[in-house]
């Protein structure tokens, strides 16, 4: 995914926007899956004015903006997720009760 967004921004002559930019972007896209929600599991009564959304696209869209801020940055999202998922699930290793396998 981060060689795909990059592709396509280095089409660009704009670029990776500045990161403040890019995280307004994050909130933005996050506020917008947060209404999402709201009127599907939430109290929100959706306004006919509201537009169709669905879930997966919001998450995308958030996720499109992370790996600008991260390819921005020269992170590599594919080795600190591997990082971030075995701290995770060394750390909670205990914390939950576990299903039973038969």
């Amino acid at each position: 995914m981060q060689k795909q967004v990059d592709d396509w921004i280095g089409l660009l002559k704009v670029g990776y926007f500045p990161p403040l930019s890019i995280m307004a972007q994050i909130s933005e896209e996050t506020g917008e899956l947060a209404r999402v929600l709201n009127n599907e599991h939430g109290g929100r009564v959706k306004k006919s004015a509201d537009p169709e959304s669905e879930i997966g696209s919001e998450i995308s869209d958030i996720m499109f903006a992370l790996i600008c801020l991260a390819n921005s940055h020269n992170i590599n999202l594919e080795e600190t997720w591997k990082k971030t998922v075995g701290a995770r699930c060394e750390r909670d290793k205990d914390r939950y009760e576990k299903i039973e396998e038969d």
